[in-house]
């Protein structure tokens, strides 16, 4: 029996050739951020040498890195920013499939004013793309931090900027949430404007400061669910969010609004529901009755497609696990079977 140490397995080295220098101090960050995070996901060693990039690793996340460099640096070709947001999309998307990598680079890009432009940060996110696409109605189920809202006003004002709709529609239940309206100071308007303040977040994020003038000309419209009964909604793009506080009256007012082009994009999270016994009456039951239907398209998340700080996708999958009982599987849409 050899009494010689065992071997460690090689690490081998594969050199990257990017044939602009300039460019390179933008692939690695300030003080080379973007390859330290690549290294603490996948373990690997970088360097760099001229427009040589050096990646030292075991095979897979060698070629995984390998990978999501390459995706990263035609972003900067194309004259995108990059930043930890792209590499940490990029490393979702750099997963292994079919025999091989993919990333997010042949996921198209949607452009939302004339110098901004939004890209999928996950597989599920760009599946929710492609079915908004295709689909009249979608619903976005899954939780808080996946971009559900973000992207649906992305796509919204993609539509808008190609003159594919006429305006914007954002609408959420004003519900009180353990609060009372009343107490609040102001005028109606100034009541609700803090529930409808995330969707004025996500509009002014993916459209800049043309937003504040849209909403001027009555282009782009937010207003609670309930300004929304007895309205037709033509070459509109509309998005009904915290859909998971809505009973199912108003969930089917909501529906019969689409109109003559116009599309709708529903996003939820059943699991946070304000309504007593915290059941997403409206959303569950529009899931149960809709899915399957012709024209209408459901995409879910997952804790793992969450694309807030990571301790946000901790944060969700933990409260998951307590809030499941022992045996019982969450079922689709966040709901639980209730104990026998």
């Amino acid at each position: 029996m050899s009494n010689s140490p065992a071997k460690r397995p090689t690490k081998e080295q594969v050199t990257l050739e990017f044939p602009n220098n300039a460019l390179i101090a933008a692939l690695g960050g300030a003080h080379q951020k973007n390859f330290v995070r690549l290294e603490q996901k996948l373990g690997v060693r970088i360097a760099t040498r001229g427009n040589l990039v050096a990646v030292e690793g075991a095979p897979e996340p060698r070629e995984r890195a390998a990978s999501v460099l390459r995706a990263l640096y035609a972003r900067l070709e194309g004259r995108e920013d990059i930043g930890l947001a792209e590499i940490d999309a990029e490393l979702r998307f750099a997963a292994r499939e079919a025999g091989g990598f993919e990333t997010g680079l042949g996921t198209q890009s949607i452009k939302t004013a004339s110098s901004r432009v939004t890209r999928a940060r996950s597989p599920a996110q760009a599946a929710y793309l492609d079915l908004m696409r295709t689909h009249p109605l979608v619903f976005g189920i899954g939780p808080a931090g996946t971009g559900k809202t973000y992207l649906a006003a992305a796509f919204a004002a993609h539509l808008l900027y190609e003159r594919r709709v006429e305006r914007i529609i954002l609408s959420r239940p004003a519900l009180e949430a353990g609060e009372r309206l009343g107490f609040l100071p102001g005028d109606l308007r100034e009541k609700i404007d803090p529930y409808l303040r995330p969707l004025y977040d996500a509009l002014f994020e993916v459209m800049g400061d043309q937003c504040t003038r849209l909403m001027e000309q009555g282009i782009i419209e937010v207003a609670p669910l309930a300004f929304m009964r007895g309205r037709t909604l033509s070459r509109a793009f509309v998005i009904l969010d915290e859909a998971q506080n809505t009973t199912t009256p108003q969930m089917k007012m909501a529906l019969t609004r689409l109109g003559e082009d116009s599309r709708m994009v529903v996003t939820g999270d059943p699991s946070q529901s304000d309504l007593p016994g915290s059941r997403a009456e409206g959303l569950n039951t529009a899931l149960d009755i809709l899915t399957g239907l012709e024209g209408v398209a459901v995409a879910r998340f997952t804790e793992a497609d969450v694309v807030r700080h990571a301790l946000v996708s901790r944060i969700v999958a933990a409260y998951s696990k307590a809030e499941t009982p022992p045996g019982l599987p969450p079922l689709p849409g966040g709901r639980r079977k209730s104990s026998p």
